[in-house]
């Protein structure tokens, strides 16, 4: 059990038309007659369920900036996939999981780092990990590119491609929900800053910490630079929030996922919707496996405050001005320095 709230997404999923496509024809489409009556109410209905979501998701990122997600129809095979790759992967010798190293990818940030190679908070994470993001041919942009496959995993590949795309349709339903909870139109990111978004995805393994060592953290206290994270855990947890009552344990819920905000949403909201401080210690004494997918606006996309947020922060600070890529790449640049030194 968790202290935070589990919220079921699934009246958010019809935002899309892709999806109310895939849910079937309306009563005026079965019937073929103008069934106004009947679709008026379906119409009330389903804006009432989702107005009762986003209070639900308002209230959570106004506390603690953390809740779970469920009925977010995500194949349950897909994690399972991904999950079994990604344990190939990371049992491989480390000098053929080396052969994908981030090195190899430049400034696009794609591949594998060993344990000890990412910084949180200037210390190294107990933890290694791959980097992807959204496919893409080399180009001139730091942060795109084409990802870095193991040929010996060769089902990582798709997994992680199907995953992308998946989640990528989740986040957006999402922030429909957030969007309605600000007064918003449900539709005011989807057709702005998350036009063309920017998608991170990342699966790190985390051997067992020390018993003996109790400052030895998988991933140090922290906050994520972006607007929304998904992640998907394996059933070993050790993701704890430092919510306004203490740090409490996040742990893996069946058919679930932990969503939290980002800094980019608490600066867009005027710091009305927390950013929440979170660290990982693997204290099961297994390995452990987690999948973190970031969902950040469009690399291009100015970031002023939203239409009713004060300019300035409630705790003082200025908000950021520029776009969006600008502001992601100071701040990776300072957990990865020496693959930014050129850049």
């Amino acid at each position: 059990m968790s202290e935070l709230p589990v919220i079921d997404v699934s009246p958010l999923l019809t935002t899309d038309p892709a999806n109310r496509a895939a849910a079937g024809p309306t009563a005026t489409d079965r019937t073929g007659s103008a069934a106004v009556g009947s679709t008026a109410s379906d119409r009330a209905g389903a804006d009432l369920a989702k107005r009762v979501v986003a209070e639900a998701i308002g209230e959570a990122c106004r506390d603690s900036g953390f809740f779970y997600v469920s009925g977010h129809g995500v194949p349950p095979e897909l994690p399972r996939r991904l999950d079994a790759a990604g344990r190939r992967f990371f049992a491989l010798p480390e000098e053929v999981k080396a052969e994908i190293s981030m090195e190899r990818a430049g400034k696009a940030w794609r591949g594998f780092f060993p344990v000890g190679g990412e910084l949180t908070s200037g210390r190294p994470d107990l933890k290694e990990g791959i980097y992807f993001g959204a496919e893409e041919p080399p180009g001139p942009l730091p942060l795109h590119g084409p990802n870095l496959f193991p040929a010996q995993v060769p089902d990582l590949r798709d997994a992680v491609l199907d995953y992308l795309g998946t989640m990528t349709a989740l986040a957006q339903a999402v922030m429909s929900g957030i969007a309605l909870s600000l007064g918003l139109d449900e539709d005011y990111f989807r057709s702005g800053y998350t036009a063309q978004p920017t998608v991170l995805f990342r699966i790190f393994h985390y051997p067992p910490a020390s018993p003996d060592d109790p400052d030895t953290w998988g991933v140090g206290e922290h906050t994520d630079y972006g607007l929304l994270t998904l992640l998907l855990q394996d059933a070993n947890g050790g993701l704890q929030v430092r919510t306004p009552r203490g740090w409490t344990e996040a742990p893996p819920l069946e058919n679930t996922f932990v969503c939290n905000i980002g800094d980019m949403l608490d600066k867009l909201t005027g710091g009305h919707y927390r950013s929440t401080p979170h660290r990982v210690r693997n204290r099961s004494g297994n390995e452990r496996l987690s999948f973190p997918f970031f969902f950040d606006p469009g690399w291009d996309s100015e970031v002023p405050p939203l239409p009713y947020a004060p300019g300035r922060r409630w705790d003082g600070q200025v908000d950021f001005t520029g776009t969006y890529g600008e502001y992601l790449l100071s701040k990776v640049s300072k957990v990865f320095p020496s693959l930014f030194e050129t850049l």
